[in-house]
């Protein structure tokens, strides 16, 4: 890893307090994956101050005992090294994203990894996926992804290695994505400063969704 990109990281998911802190002050590839269109932002705008209150179950849990044994495949396969690292982009640095695998190639460019665990057996990624995979691009500047995914039957997986595909940056699709973040980021400001409005807040309130300057 570059020391640029060293120095983006804000959070390690392993310090999961701290990772989960720093997620909230920022648009993650979590929340962009619901961005389906303007209509969808009022939602993530509730899901991000009020929280979703999914705090996950057995197909989650199978999927965190599971991926660093995917994490070890896609090292030994294609050389992306494992990440629990959360970046913010260079320029908004309000803009999160934590890949499940980080590598700079001979090149120069940034390849990211995603790792999925399904019970379905998908014909294509899902749209969901992609939108996070294009906001982790956008997110690290990275020039592609591999997506890999390992399908299970009740919890045992399916096949003898997982399957995988990569998903180059789209800058259409990532364009639309940070038009309506930047929506997102707009609307949790509204609804913060209407709040402020009826209740007596100190003068050191922060403003962490303020559209045009960070907080702290």
């Amino acid at each position: 890893m570059t020391p640029e990109l060293q120095a983006r990281i804000v959070a390690d998911s392993r310090d999961r307090v701290a990772w989960v802190r720093a997620r909230s002050r920022g648009i993650t590839a979590t929340d962009v994956a619901t961005l389906t269109s303007e209509r969808a932002i009022a939602r993530a705008a509730d899901a991000k101050l009020m929280g979703s209150g999914f705090s996950g179950n057995a197909y989650t849990n199978h999927g965190r005992l599971r991926e660093p044994e995917i994490a070890r495949w896609v090292a030994a396969t294609h050389g992306i090294q494992p990440s629990s690292a959360l970046f913010h982009a260079e320029v908004e640095k309000r803009h999160l994203a934590t890949p499940d695998g980080v590598v700079v190639d001979a090149q120069g460019r940034v390849i990211l990894a995603e790792i999925k665990t399904t019970n379905k057996e998908w014909r294509s990624i899902p749209r969901s996926y992609l939108r996070q995979v294009w906001w982790q691009q956008h997110v690290l500047g990275a020039e592609r992804t591999l997506v890999a995914w390992e399908q299970h039957d009740g919890f045992v997986p399916v096949g003898d290695e997982p399957r995988c595909a990569w998903v180059d940056r789209d800058e259409t699709e990532i364009a639309r994505l940070v038009g309506l973040a930047t929506a997102l980021i707009d609307e949790l400001y509204v609804r913060t400063q209407r709040t402020r409005t009826l209740t007596v807040a100190p003068v050191t309130t922060r403003e962490p969704y303020r559209a045009l300057a960070l907080s702290d």
